[in-house]
């Protein structure tokens, strides 16, 4: 394993690590950062400078010698092994993450046993994921369970287990692959960004390190292992100060009125902000907390906790910070007041950016989207085979079972097994409490639940939806609608067309946030070219369906169905429903964008020619929908 002391650079993800090494409270660490920055490295190299644990001998869950909550206990005695770093595969089942029954004993010998999963295995240590963006919903669920309680509970298969669960939860990330969901965001007690280093000498060290490594492991992990040793030592140290470090009132004013500042939601992440100061109080040896003790910790702790939406971009900028902590002294030095405590200061408004004039009336700046929405939700009609996700039907291998099979399915379907297997136990001899099986038997869980999609956005952006009024309307569509896919796990790619041809403005992508970047980006006016930008989205869906064939395509066409330009050379509107035929085997959706008293219909012909549905741009609501099945 690659040394701790031996990563270059990367200090605040250095500190995080330590810091929750000495207090597993503050709640574990988020590491996002690009590929190939050391991310899996530095946090595998973690485990050994974790001090070693005092468990029960035998105890498969890792206990404190004495523990009555166990399912293993009473224990007889104690015995000390090293704490465990336990990784999370992202393609791991809900079997694995939290046990199940122990089949072989069941079907053998006729008994009802629990065999422990990752969570068991993880307590008193660190759990980590690799790639934590793309985590199946159904795991991130119970792992926030177990986070929130410190136990797992098991409900399944006749096995009703509880076990303790406590542990350093630590996960990467690559932002251009997704974001995580805001539940498990917020689960994460620290966070760290890491870049790549721009310096020559720095990246030079980096690869010298790591050609010897590779060269000689052996050699090389003896040459740092006085430094780790240290480490080692000093988190231990660290851990026996820390409950004899005082918090002093005024800094934890000072903590309750940065958190104000930022506007926060809820007081996880003072509380976070108070263990990590306490924490990083111990690791310099001081006695009690002090101002740059709490702004050590703010800077680690509030970066994620600050994004009010998905597509807000994480991080603190020094001058909030510096304007944010000054504010907080004033509160640091004050007595208590007997009201319903110190409010937060307000950061400044942030200064916009220069914007283009306009002028041009052929090639405009997108305007300011209208006020995101709920989104209503679009389905692909069938059962697809896709990635776990939360928009379409899908066969799949976790969720509710709905039949058992001989040849299809996931997992072993327990009762229809036992169901045919106990009719022939008298003539195949049995005479032992366990069942006597054949291949014949066996029956497999058919699974049905819901799949992630491929939503292909194709966004006229021509001079007849330039109106503000309507590509105010339009964008906040799609930005109402970019959200959901970011709810849904989604994967997104944006097409626009305008002028004389359509361009791809996002490939397809699992980042989502990217999408809405680009859109706001997006320039407008000139002709409408429809015909263009289908054959674009039929190009695209081609491709996507090389690298993925299971990920089902939906198109979503916002336009008012005008056609006013085709690069085919001929009518544009003739060539819009020839380009419209390449996608009838393609679920699509036409969001009607015209306006107006007076309708021309345009994009009901569009849909019928795609066979696709078409709404209206005021229902794509969740809550008009909602109101339109109130009034029936």
């Amino acid at each position: 394993m690659y040394p701790f002391s031996a990563v270059v650079g990367h200090d605040d993800l250095r500190l995080a690590l330590l810091l929750n090494a000495v207090h597993p409270g503050i709640g574990g660490v988020l590491v996002r950062g690009e590929k190939g920055t050391a991310k899996s490295t530095i946090v595998r190299a973690l485990a050994a400078l974790l001090p070693e644990l005092d468990v029960s001998k035998g105890c498969r869950f890792g206990c404190v010698p004495g523990s009555t909550d166990c399912p293993d206990a009473p224990h007889e005695a104690a015995e000390r092994r090293p704490a465990k770093l336990v990784e999370l595969p992202v393609g791991a089942t809900e079997d694995r993450l939290v046990g199940s029954l122990d089949l072989e004993k069941a079907l053998t010998e006729g008994v009802r046993a629990f065999q422990p999963g990752l969570l068991a295995a993880a307590h008193r240590g660190v759990l980590y994921v690799d790639e934590v963006n793309l985590l199946h919903d159904h795991l991130v669920d119970l792992l926030l369970d177990a986070a929130a309680m410190g136990r797992a509970h098991v409900e399944r298969e006749g096995v009703s287990v509880s076990h303790p669960s406590q542990f350093l939860l630590v996960g990467t990330m690559n932002p251009e692959e997704g974001e995580l969901r805001p539940q498990l965001l917020d689960r994460f007690g620290l966070t760290v960004a890491v870049k790549a280093a721009r310096d020559v000498e720095v990246r030079t060290e980096v690869i010298r390190r790591r050609l010897a490594y590779e060269a000689d492991p052996t050699t090389f992990a003896a040459k740092w292992a006085d430094e780790d040793a240290k480490l080692k030592q000093q988190i231990t140290a660290a851990r026996e100060k820390l409950p004899r470090v005082s918090l002093p009132d005024s800094e934890l004013r000072r903590i309750a009125a940065v958190c104000a500042a930022f506007e926060v939601d809820g007081m996880r992440a003072d509380l976070v902000v108070a263990r990590a100061a306490t924490a990083h109080a111990a690791w310099r040896g001081a006695e009690e907390v002090e101002e740059l003790d709490v702004e050590t910790a703010v800077r680690l702790a509030l970066p994620h906790r600050r994004r009010r939406d998905p597509f807000d971009e994480p991080g603190i900028e020094e001058q909030q910070l510096e304007d944010a902590m000054r504010q907080a002294a004033e509160h640091a030095d004050e007595e208590p007041p007997d009201d319903d405590g110190p409010g937060g200061g307000e950061l400044p408004e942030p200064q916009e950016g220069p914007k283009g004039n306009g002028n041009a009336p052929n090639d405009r700046p997108a305007p300011e989207p209208a006020p995101a929405f709920k989104a209503r939700l679009l389905e692909v009609p069938g059962v697809g085979e896709g990635a776990p996700g939360k928009r379409s039907r899908a066969r799949a291998r976790t969720g509710r079972i709905v039949r058992s099979s001989k040849v299809d399915g996931s997992g072993l379907h327990l009762v229809d097994t036992l169901l045919n297997a106990a009719p022939h136990q008298q003539s195949r001899g049995r005479t032992s409490p366990g069942l006597i099986l054949e291949a014949a038997d066996l029956r497999k869980a058919v699974r049905e639940g819901k799949e992630s999609n491929l939503i292909l956005f194709v966004v006229d952006a021509s001079g007849s939806m330039a109106a503000r009024q309507r590509m105010s309307a339009v964008s906040g569509a799609v930005v109402s609608l970019l959200r959901d896919a970011y709810q849904r796990r989604d994967k997104v790619g944006v097409i626009t067309f305008r002028g004389g041809t359509a361009e791809v403005a996002l490939p397809p992508t699992t980042s989502v946030d990217a999408a809405a970047t680009r859109l706001k980006k997006m320039r407008t006016g000139g002709r409408t070219p429809l015909a263009d930008g289908l054959l674009k989205a039929h190009r695209i869906l081609e491709i996507e369906r090389l690298r993925d064939p299971q990920k089902r395509p939906l198109v979503v066409l916002l336009t008012d169905g005008r056609a006013t330009s085709s690069g085919l050379g001929g009518d544009p509107t003739k060539d819009a429903l020839k380009a419209a035929s390449l996608l009838e085997q393609t679920a699509v959706v036409v969001v009607d964008c015209e306006q107006g008293h007076i309708r021309l219909g345009l994009a009901q012909k569009i849909a019928e020619a795609l066979q696709g549905t078409c709404v209206r741009l005021d229902q794509l609501s969740a809550d008009h929908l909602a109101g339109v099945v109130r009034a029936a």
